[in-house]
């Protein structure tokens, strides 16, 4: 398996992850923040998904954001450029979602968008190809798909997990 079948199987595999961490839950469950701090298991999730889809559409392809493209911000009335990074506690607290079905559309379309473009590009692209992720600087593509996408995307499946099981609701694996 070449590193780009591994990214691409591993990517759909934590957006399943994902998808299956949120399956059910209503905006209320969604927006719940626990009493022990930390934030709301949507906050979590819309911090990765705008995350995910600033790195493989804007950073990566230089394309418009999925978000931006489809109008999403004003939607949810959320911030057209911030998917999170650097918000203060009140900031965060107030990123709460209403629409859970048509949260879920744009989720999905990410999830297409960097699907299409792991099948499509070039290997070469992992080791040749430099992207600047702010705040975090220059690095290789690959560090910037695979750490930045992946395995910050496993952290947030578990904030869900943790505000899920805080509900009553479950956790992934239980």
């Amino acid at each position: 398996m070449s590193a780009q079948q591994l990214l691409r199987t591993s990517l759909r595999s934590m957006h399943e992850l994902l998808d299956k961490a949120v399956e059910g839950m209503t905006a209320e469950q969604l927006n719940f923040r626990p009493q022990e701090g930390g934030v709301s298991g949507f906050f979590s999730l819309w911090h990765y998904v705008r995350t995910e889809d600033n790195i493989i559409n804007w950073v990566t392809q230089h394309k418009p954001t999925v978000w931006l493209d489809g109008g999403y911000n004003e939607v949810f009335g959320l911030p057209a450029n911030s998917q999170g990074t650097g918000m203060t506690a009140d900031e965060a607290n107030a990123v709460r979602v209403t629409d859970v079905p048509r949260w879920h559309e744009y989720q999905q379309k990410v999830w297409a968008a960097t699907d299409a473009y792991l099948g499509s590009m070039s290997p070469a692209e992992f080791d040749e190809r430099k992207v600047t992720i702010k705040p975090l600087g220059e690095m290789s593509l690959w560090n910037g798909i695979y750490g930045v996408c992946l395995s910050h995307g496993y952290r947030h499946v578990g904030e869900i997990e943790y505000v899920r099981g805080v509900q009553g609701l479950g956790g992934l694996t239980i």
